[in-house]
């Protein structure tokens, strides 16, 4: 538990997220699946999108090269400092999760220091405009036309270990 209040809980998720009730959500949960239905977080989110990357693949006779298929698998988040869901991957397989720009120039050639850009994140958050956040029935969306010229990461790579943490 890392914060309380009525209604709120704020927790670490076994795998390291820190996100509200732990990530059991009631929300698009079809009421006749039972008394009362939840879903729950994949097991091990990575491991996930590589598996749908291969039946995907397999299923569209692909070849899974770099760059031929990637998979992010999405949730709404909360943030601790501003209103509103945006998507944020929970895992993904076939591109890079986490970019590090540390050392490459600027615009202006300045070296970037402390620039990580989280790319399965951004995309997963461009994603979630057009799934949505009620009733759209979109859970999956195509996106073409993305490069990037660094190795595919996990979105593990996303978590922030606890001795970088300033917060905790």
């Amino acid at each position: 538990m890392v914060r309380h209040r009525p209604g709120v809980l704020i927790v670490e998720h076994r795998l390291g997220f820190i996100m509200a009730n732990a990530g059991v959500d009631r929300s698009n949960v079809d009421p006749a699946a039972g008394a009362e239905p939840v879903l729950l977080l994949p097991r091990d989110p990575d491991a996930s999108a590589a598996s749908l990357r291969e039946r995907l693949a397999a299923h569209f006779r692909k070849t899974l090269v770099r760059k031929s298929l990637g998979v992010i698998i999405t949730d709404s988040w909360g943030r601790a400092w501003r209103r509103g869901t945006v998507g944020v991957a929970l895992g993904a397989a076939g591109l890079p999760a986490l970019m590090d720009m540390r050392g490459r120039p600027d615009l202006f050639g300045h070296e970037l220091r402390a620039t990580q850009t989280g790319f399965a994140d951004e995309v997963a958050s461009a994603a979630s405009l057009l799934m949505g956040q009620s009733d759209e029935a979109r859970p999956v969306i195509l996106v073409r036309g993305l490069t990037w010229d660094v190795p595919d990461a996990p979105a593990a790579a996303l978590l922030r270990a606890a001795d970088e943490d300033l917060f905790r």
